[in-house]
């Protein structure tokens, strides 16, 4: 794992850049990951400045109540950015409702998922592991799998 300090959004944002660059692409699956952190740790500011790297549009904001957002993106490999937010959830099989085996079996599809623990038992095995730690107001610890 590679352990990085966040003292801003404008940082977390360049890590975010940086680690979707570092992707294998190759998979025959979707990539799956899951982001770790209580609230406030960063999990959803990582995840819209991955988005705004592949060129969504949309305005991202974790999606609590509504469980999972899909975005379309620019992207040349991902072309779809599916974003999940499991701390409604009790268990895995509450996401099957939505798909979600569909949506793991297209490599073209980046899974990003917080509060993955939630719903560990259906999760992939290759899937990959973001931690966030709040340190303080302006500094987070981001430890990427």
């Amino acid at each position: 794992m590679k352990k990085f300090t966040s003292k801003s959004k404008e940082d977390t944002a360049k890590i975010a850049c940086e680690w979707l660059a570092s992707l294998d692409t190759s998979g025959k699956d979707a990539l799956v990951v899951g982001l770790y952190g209580n609230l406030g740790s960063g999990k959803t500011t990582f995840t819209q400045a991955v988005a705004k790297e592949m060129g969504v549009k949309d305005i991202v904001n974790s999606p609590t109540f509504v469980i999972e957002k899909i975005y379309e993106t620019k992207h040349p490999h991902f072309i779809r950015l599916i974003h999940i937010d499991a701390y409604r959830l009790e268990k895995g099989r509450e996401l099957q409702d939505l798909n979600f085996e569909e949506l793991i079996n297209n490599p073209h599809n980046l899974i990003l998922i917080e509060w993955p623990e939630n719903v560990k038992e259906i999760l992939p095995a290759n899937t990959k592991k973001i931690a966030f730690t709040f340190i303080d107001e302006n500094i987070r610890e981001i430890e990427v799998q």
